[in-house]
């Protein structure tokens, strides 16, 4: 079983700014994962050609499982407002994380997350960015319990904040979301944090220890795949982690293979 994560930037290349669905669909099919968590992902969106980029994503992958599920309606770092309910924002652009399965879903989560109430620098990466200063977005988390050929299976995709503390009040939050679903429990994302403190907060344990920020040479671990300690022994092994390069993104995708 492979499980990924992969901060797609919407996805854009950081070679020439655009979006290009064959290439998404080139990227995430070289992945040839059996569950892919996404984040900063769009939805009819004008900066990524209106695209459900989840669902170009899931067929690249021959998953029959899907959901995108939105943090906001609205574009990031321009005009947005929080989704008020699960089904709002249908016939607007959205922005969230999306989860891919090519096993069964017995029943999905959503779990909401309020933004930090201060705004905090950020890098921008590619032609016009820079360090900005930013308002912070909701944030979300959306779980599904899968039947595996290993048994039931709890997966998790978010992508937490970037100011400095709340990302770390947010990951509690989510721990404390995704016990209430049964074990083995695994939580893929991008969560702004690096590698210590992301085991420490948690108490989860890594599956995967790679550097995959920025993507160009990687420095630091954002992006992690990791597993609860309770019903950790009724999953495989960890027989291999990479992080390939991709033609998009500023990030690399984190790829663990099980058994």
């Amino acid at each position: 079983m492979r499980l990924a994560t992969f901060n797609l930037l919407h996805g854009r290349s950081l070679h020439d700014g655009l979006v290009d669905p064959d290439r998404l669909t080139t990227a995430v099919k070289a992945l040839d994962a059996d569950i892919l968590a996404l984040q900063e992902v769009d939805r009819d969106q004008s900066r990524s050609g209106n695209l459900d980029l989840t669902a170009i994503a899931a067929r690249a992958l021959g998953a029959p499982e899907h959901r995108f599920a939105a943090a906001v309606v609205g574009t990031p770092g321009e005009t947005f407002r929080p989704l008020r309910h699960d089904d709002d924002g249908h016939g607007e652009p959205c922005y969230g994380v999306g989860l891919i399965s090519r096993h069964p879903v017995r029943t999905w989560q959503v779990t909401r997350l309020k933004p930090a109430p201060v705004r905090s620098p950020i890098y921008i990466p590619g032609p016009g960015g820079g360090l900005v200063l930013l308002r912070d977005e909701p944030r979300v988390v959306l779980a599904a319990v899968l039947d595996t050929p290993h048994g039931p299976l709890t997966v998790a995709a978010t992508h937490l904040s970037f100011v400095p503390g709340w990302n770390a009040h947010q990951l509690r939050r989510v721990v404390r979301a995704l016990r209430a679903l049964p074990a083995p429990r695994i939580l893929l994302g991008d969560l702004n944090l690096p590698a210590g403190p992301a085991r420490l907060l948690t108490g989860w344990q890594p599956l995967g220890r790679h550097p995959t920020y920025p993507a160009a040479n990687p420095r630091v671990q954002l992006d992690h795949v990791l597993a609860d300690r309770h019903g950790l022994d009724r999953l495989p092994p960890v027989t291999a982690v990479h992080t390939p390069r991709s033609a998009i993104s500023d990030h690399r995708p984190l790829v663990v293979d099980l058994g």
